[in-house]
């Protein structure tokens, strides 16, 4: 989640006048997370730009929201179903094969794939 992150950014509009990291956000101003900016700070990960699977997952990812107030509340269910979609794959075509690159979503909002060429051998 934190490599390759869902939701691309999120708008917020500030409540009240506040700061975030010294700087100030007044009332009603509109807010932009990146989520791939925020997952790859160097401020909370060690070489960010590093894909390890071994890597130990602290700081949380941000990704479903990092359980704060806005947390995704599909996100354990979303991660159930790719777990059993990708478990229930390999089990009905173990003989699936990636034959090319995929194409990814065209949007701003959404990082994802739209399609990948496979055969079964």
């Amino acid at each position: 989640m934190r490599w390759a992150t869902p939701v691309i950014h999120f708008r917020r509009t500030a409540t009240a006048d506040t700061e975030i990291n010294g700087f100030k956000v007044k009332a009603d101003q509109k807010v932009v997370l990146f989520y791939n900016s925020g997952n790859r700070d160097e401020r909370a990960f060690k070489d960010p730009y590093k894909f390890d699977v071994t890597r130990t997952p602290q700081p949380v990812q941000i990704g479903f929201g990092a359980g704060g107030p806005h947390f995704c509340l599909g996100a354990n269910l979303a991660r159930r179903e790719i777990a059993v979609m990708f478990d229930e794959i390999r089990r009905r075509t173990p003989n699936l094969r990636i034959t090319g690159e995929p194409a990814y979503l065209q949007s701003s909002f959404i990082n994802g794939i739209k399609r990948v060429p496979c055969r079964l051998n």
